[in-house]
């Protein structure tokens, strides 16, 4: 539990500077984060192999504490293998979608991310803002990694390199746009369940899994054709 407490905060300190380099030097977003990114995989992939002289770690399950964390986030609750983790899911785009649609908050985030400038103005606190939401997203990803951890009960320092380009897939192919201020939690969340079935449909299938890139392209393709045609509509009936 320690141990968890330690991740999820080392996650809300990733995103804090994430969000704060972003503010001070007004880089991408997309930049600053990808390169983070490589640079805690390398520290990462290093740090482990220096620590434990491999680039795995074993048997987390014989820490204390591991069984009770296992129940809350990486446990099957039914005899069909439904998992806790859907649950942790669904629960957190509830929360998402409820903090866009009803909260203060929520207009501050689409209004920082459409027009940071006119937001401001109007006394929007856009670099808080985007803050906040920097480190809510890695914070989210701490907790991912935890609940792979447990499930898994050892990992490889390098588990889910490679992934990063398969959620931003998700996220453009569930309505939102990388130029920020427009989009929906529960948009992103239908564009990873379409991404999932459509990679465990190939293995049941049992089509060779290198069709899944093929896929995913021609899907990230297509959501792309489909937001620029519907924005484009929308621009003209106004």
């Amino acid at each position: 539990w320690p141990a968890i407490a330690l991740v999820l905060a080392f996650g809300l300190v990733v995103g804090l500077i994430n969000g704060y380099t972003v503010v001070r030097t007004r880089l991408p977003s997309f930049i600053v984060t990808l390169a983070t990114f490589f640079v805690l995989q390398g520290v990462n992939a290093a740090g482990t192999l220096k620590l434990t002289g491999t680039t795995a770690i074993q048997d987390i399950d014989s820490a204390d504490g591991f069984a009770s964390a296992r129940h809350l986030f990486a446990t099957d609750l039914t005899q069909y293998a439904f998992k806790v983790k859907v649950l942790w899911w669904i629960s957190l785009t509830l929360v998402g979608a409820w903090i866009l649609a009803k909260t203060r908050f929520g207009n501050w985030i689409y209004s920082a991310g459409g027009d940071p400038n006119a937001a401001r103005n109007v006394g929007v606190p856009v670099a808080r803002t985007k803050i906040l939401l920097f480190m809510m997203t890695s914070g989210t990803a701490a907790l991912m990694g935890v609940i792979e951890a447990l499930e898994l009960r050892s990992m490889q320092a390098k588990e889910g390199i490679g992934l990063e380009f398969i959620f931003i897939i998700c996220a453009v192919v569930g309505g939102c746009l990388l130029t920020g201020g427009f989009g929906s939690v529960i948009g992103a969340f239908f564009g990873a369940a379409m991404l999932g079935m459509v990679q465990l449909g190939i293995v049941d299938a049992q089509w060779d899994s290198n069709w899944t890139y093929t896929f995913q392209g021609a899907i990230l393709f297509a959501a792309v054709l489909l937001n620029l045609f519907v924005r484009n509509r929308a621009q003209k009936t106004r």
